[in-house]
């Protein structure tokens, strides 16, 4: 572990590296954010969006939170989602999960894990829409990895069904949904190829919140 005292030096030799290579480096990034990218992850601090995606500052606005989790009751996401498409403008919003989640190997224990409950109920929904899948694969790590994947899918679902989603893609045509998963033993980032027009229209048929007919 780092000591606590280096943190602020080891900021400062960042600062200096930056402006070393860029002179006006934080007067631009002082200046606002134009982001084309909505990361929305997991907390876990092996897996840093910028780093991973490798773009700088400025590039990327970031969620995270616990198995990148999207709840229609959290205020957080939601207020992330909206601030980032009606504001920021952004083209595309990612979903990124990864192997070796803790998050979600806490929602596949039959555990009373306190406070975690409620959290951890919406990956265990995730599992029960997909009983049928998962109980198929008998390998218990690959069960694991597949519930991993599974939960991407439907979070971003969840994005989709918001209402400021369907309305800016019914208007600009984006931002687009993708689900990514992060391999940790490979340092590689996997798409899920989401089709996002397809479950938009999936979408829609129940979650339309436009008072227009599906998109095409």
């Amino acid at each position: 572990m780092i000591p606590y005292h280096e943190l602020f030096e080891n900021s400062r030799r960042w600062a200096a590296a930056r402006k070393a290579e860029d002179p006006a480096f934080f007067e631009t990034l002082a200046a606002g954010q134009d982001p084309a990218y909505l990361y929305i992850g997991c907390a876990d601090s092996r897996v840093p969006a910028n780093e991973i995606m490798g773009v700088g500052p400025g590039d990327v606005f970031v969620h995270r939170n616990i198995g990148n989790v999207v709840a229609n009751t959290d205020l957080n996401v939601g207020a992330v989602i909206e601030y980032a498409v009606v504001n920021l403008n952004v083209q595309h919003i990612i979903v990124c999960g990864h192997y070796e989640c803790g998050g979600v190997r806490a929602a596949m224990q039959p555990r009373d894990l306190g406070i975690l409950n409620p959290w951890l109920r919406n990956i265990r929904d995730v599992y029960r829409l997909h009983e049928a899948e998962l109980g198929a694969i008998t390998d218990e790590h690959r069960r694991y990895e597949r519930l991993v994947e599974l939960n991407v899918v439907e979070q971003c679902l969840n994005v989709i069904k918001t209402a400021a989603v369907q309305r800016a893609y019914l208007h600009h045509g984006a931002p687009i949904v993708h689900g990514w998963v992060f391999d940790l033993r490979q340092g590689q980032l996997r798409d899920l190829e989401i089709d996002f027009a397809a479950r938009l229209r999936d979408i829609q048929k129940i979650y339309n919140l436009m008072d227009a007919p599906p998109a095409p």
